[in-house]
């Protein structure tokens, strides 16, 4: 058929465009952070989109906003702004709406909304601090209780709202930081062949311990770097067939105490200590429901 064999050979012209850069174009008349986190965020939803993260801090000024937007004037990109002054928020929408950009106003919406339910005028204040309070002298206490209980020293294994038990290098000491970081007191206990656990993980409550694992070929990298930078040449440390027994030791005990098991390999910190808080908060839940 010769009308076939016309598409075919046009289909075969055809060729992909490469897909331009996105820029996003962070706004603040602070240092910027929030709207880092939320970037960090939306991209993780676009993976197969190259970005190009440009970061306006401190505006003070109409003649600022102005400047940023120009640079993003006639571009693929995308503003976020977080700005708290009434006047530059408001000429920050203007500026974006003539220069046909996109935007995006990180504040508005939640500002306007707690003022309606808590019947308070925001502050306006760029910047402000989060207040030391009550929340703020928690999560202190509980990075100290992180440090204090970490790697097994010293007990602590009652008092803590979680417990973490896995092999060398998964991750224990950050987790348990940035768990206290969001308020939960953290501590962690190794697993070391050849070495009983503290009799004191089997009596306390189970519903609180979480079991970390990794990927054994990842944790013989992770390991290898570790001794380099280092300076040393530990290969027992590094080795793949003792990591392999270290890691069924570890999966021996997580079996013994019941506990779920989260694998980190692939994981962020952050990631990671959403899921051990889902998964504690969901088996007290269970325990309390039961009894």
């Amino acid at each position: 058929m010769p009308g076939a064999s016309h598409r075919a050979r046009h289909v075969l012209r055809v060729t992909l465009l490469p897909m331009a850069v996105v820029e996003l174009h962070m706004i603040s008349d602070a240092t910027g952070a929030t709207a880092k986190r939320l970037v960090q965020a939306l991209e993780a939803q676009f993976p197969d989109q190259e970005f190009e993260d440009i970061v306006h801090p401190m505006v003070e000024t109409v003649d600022d906003l102005r400047l940023a937007v120009d640079r993003a004037r006639g571009r693929p990109a995308v503003i976020v702004y977080t700005i708290v002054h009434p006047e530059l928020r408001e000429a920050m929408h203007e500026l974006c709406r003539r220069a046909k950009v996109h935007y995006c106003d990180i504040l508005r919406q939640p500002i306007e909304s707690v003022m309606k339910v808590s019947g308070q005028a925001a502050k306006m204040r760029p910047g402000a601090r989060p207040p030391l309070d009550t929340n703020y002298f928690r999560r202190m206490a509980a990075i100290e209780f992180a440090v204090k209980y970490d790697d097994g020293v010293g007990g602590g294994l009652a008092t803590a709202d979680i417990v973490l038990v896995g092999v060398s290098r998964t991750s224990k000491t950050p987790l348990s930081i940035y768990l206290g970081y969001l308020g939960y007191k953290a501590a962690n206990v190794p697993v070391v062949k050849g070495i009983e656990p503290p009799e004191e993980l089997f009596e306390i409550d189970q519903s609180k311990i979480v079991g970390l694992t990794i990927d054994a070929e990842r944790l013989a990298e992770i390991r290898t770097d570790r001794a380099r930078r280092l300076g040393g040449n530990n290969r027992r440390y590094a080795e793949l067939v003792e990591i392999y027994d270290e890691l069924e030791e570890a999966e021996k005990l997580h079996r013994r105490l019941g506990c779920p098991v989260i694998e980190i390999s692939e994981l962020s910190i952050e990631e990671t200590a959403a899921r051990i808080v889902a998964m504690v908060e969901r088996r007290q839940r269970e325990a309390a429901t039961a009894s």
